[in-house]
């Protein structure tokens, strides 16, 4: 088995909290891992939010039982959350599960440019709990006949799709970013682009989406 040293416990807690918080959403979520040295991304994809969540851990020191130098697999959430001893700073990798298809399609590793017009940390979360206000006034209106989970979904989209100011940056990346414990109080949080990919980033992780309309451009398939 092969079995990851976290950097120390901290890193072990964290990661064990986003994989919380995935499950959370998909009982079944399923994570990709790769890493290189000391670095490790997890990937995975709360699906109530249609984006990419990216948590990067620090390793105390590269793998253990034959790997050669990087590690690159898809696996449960579940059973790797099950697998992280906080107090050791370890992890143990599950076997490989057959990844869904956001697993194979990852945002480019490089070329990453700032984008400006990101309002400051208080603002974007003012702008997401005045989201969710909307969003629980419109679906508290509806006559209880009307509250079906199509319309539900029709004022969800409505809300969650709109822009960020001018970035173009769909404001449900934001809400997913506070919901996965990315977006608090202290740190700074950062605008990227690269292609067709937006990248919200924040000292807790990362939360990636495809803007629309630009294809299929930039599609890192790993």
């Amino acid at each position: 088995m092969t079995v990851l040293h976290l950097a120390d416990e901290g890193e072990a807690a964290d990661l064990a909290a986003f994989l919380s918080r995935l499950i959370h959403y998909d009982r079944s979520a399923a994570v990709r891992l790769q890493a290189a040295g000391t670095a490790l991304a997890v990937f995975g994809r709360p699906p109530s939010f249609e984006v990419l969540a990216i948590r990067a851990v620090r390793l105390a020191k590269p793998y253990e039982k034959g790997l050669e130098v990087t590690l690159d697999v898809t696996v449960s959430a579940g059973e790797l959350l099950e697998s992280v001893d906080e107090s050791a700073a370890t992890a143990a990798v599950p076997e490989a599960v057959t990844g869904p298809p956001w697993a194979g399609v990852l945002p480019p590793r490089g070329g990453w440019r700032p984008e400006p017009g990101l309002p400051a940390p208080d603002a974007l979360r003012a702008l997401i709990s005045a989201a969710v206000a909307e969003f629980r006034a419109r679906t508290q209106e509806l006559a209880p006949e009307g509250r079906t989970r199509a319309e539900l979904d029709r004022i969800g989209r409505e809300i969650w799709s709109r822009t960020v100011g001018d970035t173009g940056l769909p404001v449900r990346v934001a809400h997913a970013a506070q919901s996965l414990g990315f977006l608090r109080a202290e740190g700074p949080v950062d605008l990227f682009s690269s292609g067709a990919w937006l990248r919200l980033r924040t000292p807790y992780g990362s939360v990636a989406v495809r803007r629309a309309g630009l294809g299929a451009l930039d599609v890192s398939v790993r």
